[in-house]
């Protein structure tokens, strides 16, 4: 049963005590935990820009050198786990994850790759509509990917370019007011493109009753899930959202710069009107090896392959999915909202004056991060860097700090408030 902000303690046996009760607690030993150079584990926060190391993974890919060393190409067909359909032992995994079908989603390629390969096939301008919505302060990969489509089609992104803003005094986006925008301006825009969970601020915006409301006006709607997905239960198909991208090295703990997952809505599977940059991978694959000179897409996300993917990073993405798989979202949603929802009494409590939080405190408007302005605050980060806590600095002004269900504990929730409460003391 989820606390509410009065039942937590504001005690480090208190803290305690709910990891006690934690049915997940078990699965941090299944993570690799930096360590200080005292040899305390750290506080890892940072799971938002690189999630910790599965201790399953080393197995994973040495499974494919070894069977790379032993069979050389034939382990395209012949290795424990044969490359040639590896994705495919991702795509179930993958579908339960972001809430799809198999159909709609693949592995592949890296994020903002996946993005100009969705924006390339589905944002289709006219004269009449052809401008792009985002949030203001979108993550910059998302804002040049678009702008760049944007002047591709010989359009400014100055007059193309719409974006999300918050109300004066405000430091998120309602969600009345993106309604509001779409039911004004909606003829004119070609696509809605957010990300799940705004990098900044924490918000996660509610893509359900986004994607209705846009396409309700005729709008194309995408998503960037990157700070989304593993993190936030997601409905991609059942909320009608045409497409959706998202990295793997974050809450999905796959390795830095590990590869990415795309999401196309089974409407889309089979729509041969749709342009595509095509790549043989994606190419229907019972005559993939003929070679034909004929473009043939495989129907769904699978179509929008290139080529075919590296083997070892899939590996260790694998053996991060059967961990999610094996979870659950919804269990790792449940631990991850009382988490966060600690953070946010803990600060409440003893800091109530310091520290102005800037993520909405509806746990239904955001996942595991609070993005925290302190006065002072680049100094407060090196400070808790010293002691031992690994979060970070976005300029201006902000720390982001990540609680992750699946390797933090509500200790390391309580020596961080403990930590930062001394910092900004002694500042």
């Amino acid at each position: 049963m989820q606390e509410t902000l009065s039942t937590f303690e504001p005690t480090l046996s208190g803290a305690r005590r709910l990891d006690a009760d934690d049915s997940l607690a078990g699965y941090r030993d299944r993570f690799f935990i930096p360590q200080t150079p005292g040899g305390e584990d750290v506080v890892y926060f940072s799971g938002n820009s690189l999630g910790l190391q599965p201790k399953a993974v080393r197995g994973y890919v040495e499974k494919e050198l070894e069977d790379w060393a032993t069979l050389g190409v034939e382990g395209h067909f012949l290795a424990r786990h044969p490359w040639m359909p590896y994705h495919e032992f991702l795509t179930e995994q993958t579908a339960r994850l972001v809430g799809a079908r198999p159909v709609e989603v693949v592995v592949m390629n890296t994020l903002t790759v996946n993005l100009h390969l969705m924006l390339v096939s589905f944002y289709r301008p006219t004269l009449a509509r052809h401008k792009i919505l985002i949030e203001g302060d979108a993550f910059p990969s998302d804002r040049y990917a678009v702008a760049s489509q944007l002047r591709f089609h010989g359009y400014d992104p100055a007059e193309a370019l719409v974006e999300l803003k918050p109300r004066p005094d405000e430091t998120t986006i309602r969600t009345e007011d993106i309604e509001a925008l779409l039911e004004a301006e909606g003829e004119e825009i070609a696509l809605v493109m957010l990300g799940g969970v705004n990098y900044y601020t924490g918000q996660a915006f509610e893509m359900g009753r986004i994607a209705e409301a846009a396409r309700a006006q005729g709008c194309t709607v995408g998503f960037d899930l990157a700070h989304a997905a593993g993190n936030l239960v997601l409905a991609l198909h059942d909320w009608g959202v045409d497409f959706a991208v998202w990295c793997s090295y974050k809450y999905l703990n796959a390795g830095p710069g590990s590869l990415a997952g795309c999401f196309v809505h089974e409407r889309h599977a089979r729509r041969a009107d749709l342009p595509r940059f095509a790549g043989w991978w994606g190419h229907d694959k019972e005559t993939r090896f003929l070679m034909p000179d004929a473009f043939r897409p495989l129907p769904g996300a699978e179509g929008w392959q290139l080529s075919n993917p590296p083997i070892l990073p899939l590996a260790a993405l694998r053996a991060s999915l059967d961990i999610f798989d094996e979870v659950g979202m919804a269990r790792l949603r449940e631990k991850s909202d009382r988490l966060t929802g600690y953070l946010e009494f803990l600060l409440q409590e003893k800091l109530p004056d310091a520290v102005e939080i800037l993520t909405p405190a509806d746990p239904a408007q955001r996942g595991a991060q609070l993005s925290l302005r302190v006065q002072g605050g680049e100094g407060i980060h090196a400070r808790l860097v010293a002691e031992g806590v690994v979060c970070d600095w976005r300029e201006p002004d902000v720390i982001r700090v990540a609680p992750v269900p699946l390797y933090n504990r509500f200790a390391d929730v309580y020596r961080f408030v403990e930590i930062l409460t001394k910092a900004i003391g002694s500042r």
